[in-house]
Formats: C-alpha cells, structure tokens, sequence
C-alpha cells in the first residue's frame, strides 16, 4: 500500500514548485527569477521525490486511491505546464528544459519498471544506456553533430542595441581635482577649493587620489547631485544648467571631513579673442590675436574666433613647448575654441603652426 506519511509532503513540494517555476519561467517574477528557477526548480524535484517514495513504498500500489493521487497530480502538472507554454512563456530555453527533463525521465521509467519486472535485463540495459549517453554527450560536445552546440541546439538570443545615453558635456568645463593624500583630515582636498562656475557650465570632478572618494552634494545629502564612488582616475560631470543660483556644498560620503563648494554665477559672456586674417604671416605691424593680452576674472571663459583664411592653434606653453594646460588642436577657418580658467596666474599661449604668433591670459 501508499505511504500516506510521504505522499502528503511530496504533494505539497511538488504544487510548490509547480507554482514557482509557472511564475519564474513565464516572465512575471522579473526580481528575483534566477533565485526562484533554482528554488522552484529544487522544491519540486524533492516533491516528486517524496511523492514517488510514498506511492512506490512496499511495491507498486494497485490501491484505487494512489492510482486517483497519481493521476491528479499528473493532471494538473499537465494542465500547468500546457498553459504556461502556451499563454504565459516567454523564455527561449523552454523547449531545451522540456527535453532535458523527458530525456531523464523516460529511462528513469523504463529502468524502475525492468527492475522490478525483470531484474535480470536491468543491469546490461542501464549500462548500455549509460555508455551510449556518454557517448552522446561526447559527440555533441566535440563535434556538435557537424553543427556548434551553441547553434545546435541551444536557442540564441537575439541582440538589442541599447541606446547609448550621450555623456558629452553640454556646456564649457569648469575642472575640479580631488587632491592625492586628501584621506589625511587637514590635508588639501578638493582644487579650487571654493570655485566660481558661470551657470551652464560643466564641472568635472577627477580622483587623482589612489583612495575611493564620492562628490555628494550637502543638500539632502546626495539629493541634489552624488558622484556614487569614485576610483582613481574617475571622472564625474555635473551639467550646471538647471542648477539654482548661489553657493552649493558638497562633502565626500567617504570621508566627511572633505568639503568644498561651488557657487552659480549668472552666464557671462565669454571674453573673445580673434585670430585676423593674415595672422599667419610674420610680418611689421601684424596682428596675431586681438588682443594679444588680456586680463580676466577666474572663472572667465575666453573663447578664440579664427576668422583668417588658413589653421591655427591655442596652444598653451611658451613656443615652441606646450606646458598641457588647454590645447585647441586643429582650427580651421571660422572655428571657435573656447576656455574656462579656473585659477590665478598668467598663461601664455602660441599657434603650433605659426610659432610667432604668441598671447597671454592674466587670471585674477
């Protein structure tokens, strides 16, 4: 007779997974469907073993009741399985599971139904089947049946190009660097420490420090704006446009002893220079930028106009060596370069193509 004590757990595991491979394999449980194929997947097979110990347990019941258990739970696998597939499915693998798992079942079948009617004939047969399982396994791994396994029997997914979000600054940089050794509390953290960004601006945080760091924005702390971490060498950009005018802290969540701010000013104009035509002739009386000296508040944006007929640069250096401060490579005519200073000094600057012709910028 059945074993009642182990039919009732083995029916229970076995609805359990039934209903949890139903939801994972069908789409709906998007948040946690690897978890739940492995859980699912597990529960039901310890089900079905349960079940099968409490039908099988002292022979093969002829009972009218466990003929009745089989066939329901028989049926509602069914109907399960045949409505998942056809209404709910969306899984590319569903067909490979289906005939992995009737590839084990079948001479599962066969082999417990020879060896309880013809124990003799068990053995030879299992290891025939055993030999010629590996055999196949072999073939298709190796040779793939003159086919990849990969495109032979596994289905592909087809490729979705994503669409690329567009990282490319939207206004002039404004460049803010975290300072290496800023972990030590009292050190330099963040250079310039208090900057002065026109509004539209980009500023770009670089890590030159070996240590994880974040940009978080006082406001909310991390409401406003908030790097996530920052490796050496990370860059991270905030788009000043929709920012509000005036003073704007920020602090590394990391190290909170690390603060700094920003403040929004309205847009200026930038300060221009234009490069005239003929200015690459070295010649009395030309001019090469107009001005050729200028001075600006930090903070000031200059932006080159080519206006002559042949290319330029603005390079920044004493010619013919550039020192990598700005660099505008390559004008052609009607070009425009533009360039914010975030710090005092003076900077001289040249056109690699035409050595002679030389200006300067004075930050204060």
């Amino acid at each position: 007779m059945s074993n009642w004590d182990l039919m009732m757990p083995g029916m229970g595991l076995t609805a359990i997974g039934l209903a949890g491979l139903t939801l994972s394999y069908a789409g709906i449980a998007h948040t946690f469907i690897d978890g739940m194929h492995a859980l699912t997947g597990l529960t039901m097979f310890v089900g079905l073993i349960f079940l099968a110990a409490g039908i099988l347990d002292g022979g093969v019941s002829t009972s009218n009741r466990a003929k009745a258990t089989a066939l329901v739970i028989l049926s509602i696998s069914l109907g399960f399985g045949m409505y998942a597939m056809g209404t709910m499915n969306t899984s590319n693998f569903t067909v490979t599971l289906a005939g992995i798992l009737m590839a084990i079942a079948f001479p599962a079948i066969v082999f417990a139904y020879l060896s309880m009617k013809h124990p003799s004939v068990a053995k030879p047969i299992g290891g025939i089947s055993a030999i010629a399982s590996a055999m196949g396994i072999i073939m298709w791994v190796s040779f793939g049946i003159f086919s990849a396994p990969d495109t032979y029997m596994i289905p592909q997914e087809i490729g979705v190009e994503e669409p690329v979000e567009d990282i490319t600054p939207s206004g002039p940089i404004f460049a803010i660097e975290i300072l290496e050794d800023s972990t030590i509390e009292g050190n330099p953290d963040y250079k310039p420490d208090v900057a002065i960004v026109p509004q539209g601006h980009t500023i770009q945080w670089t890590n030159a420090d070996s240590i994880v760091h974040t940009v978080t924005s006082s406001e909310g702390f991390g409401e406003l704006f908030d790097s996530s971490l920052m490796n050496m060498s990370d860059i991270f950009s905030l788009d000043t446009t929709e920012l509000e005018i005036g003073e704007h802290e920020y602090v590394c969540s990391l190290h909170p002893y690390m603060v700094a701010t920003f403040i929004i000013e309205e847009p200026k104009e930038p300060t221009k220079v234009i490069i005239p035509t003929g200015a690459a002739i070295p010649e009395d009386g030309q001019i090469y930028y107009d001005p050729e000296v200028i001075d600006v508040t930090i903070g000031t944006t200059v932006a080159w106009d080519n206006v002559d007929a042949t290319v330029h640069t603005v390079t920044s250096g004493n010619a013919p060596e550039t020192d990598g401060i700005f660099d505008s490579e390559m004008m052609a005519a009607g070009d425009v370069y533009e360039f914010t200073f975030t710090e005092t000094g003076n900077y001289n600057y040249f056109c690699t193509f035409h050595p002679w012709m030389v200006g300067t910028v004075n930050v204060e």
